[in-house]
């Protein structure tokens, strides 16, 4: 009987409520306009490397990202796009992989204690700050951009320093552990130099 019960606490406890929501029918018309609205789409080209750059680029972080990304074109478009974001910040896209793995190992869905989204687990008031009521914080382009641009404005105010910028990306200002494990990640995974290759 406790196992029951128990196990329907659990249950329980793990179930979101969505309300009295309703399915209601849309015209095509309409789902073509919410659907681009909402768009998760990923980067198709490098915009500041050349092709064979691009490549080298690629090949590497590709073969690092194997297991947390096992789908090839999946893992192509993801890096592609935390490229493109990054640069658009004036961020090292191997800066913003690391902050990936620390925040969301990787996890598109990741949800933090504190409400923090997506692979760079941005804060939802976020949205009212800098953004639009539409922008859904777990789709890529959207969580990437919002993420680097938050970073890119700590880098600013902290005029460079990544140490301090990272903790208050954190929230942690003053503390060391997560400025810490960002910068040890991208120290010992997310290096990348062309005389390497």
């Amino acid at each position: 009987m406790w196992r029951l019960i128990s196990f329907l606490l659990f249950l329980f406890a793990n179930t979101a409520i969505a309300g009295s929501q309703v399915y209601e029918s849309l015209s095509a018309s309409t789902r073509t306009v919410l659907q681009h609205t909402i768009s998760d789409k990923t980067v198709s080209v490098f915009t500041t490397l050349s092709d064979l750059e691009a490549r080298d680029w690629l090949d590497s972080m590709t073969a690092r990202l194997e297991k947390r990304i096992p789908e090839a074109e999946e893992r192509k478009a993801f890096l592609m796009t935390v490229y493109y974001e990054a640069a658009r910040a004036g961020l090292d896209p191997e800066l913003v992989l690391s902050i990936i793995q620390v925040e969301s190992n990787f996890r598109k869905y990741a949800v933090s204690s504190a409400g923090a989204r997506g692979y760079m687990q941005v804060m939802p008031f976020w949205i009212d700050l800098i953004g639009s009521p539409e922008h859904n914080l777990f789709h890529l382009r959207v969580n990437l951009r919002y993420g680097c641009t938050i970073l890119r404005h700590y880098l600013d105010l902290e005029r460079g320093d990544y140490f301090r910028a990272l903790g208050r990306y954190n929230g942690s200002l003053g503390k060391a552990d997560y400025p810490n494990l960002v910068l040890g990640a991208w120290r010992r995974h997310w290096t990348y130099s062309t005389a390497a290759q």
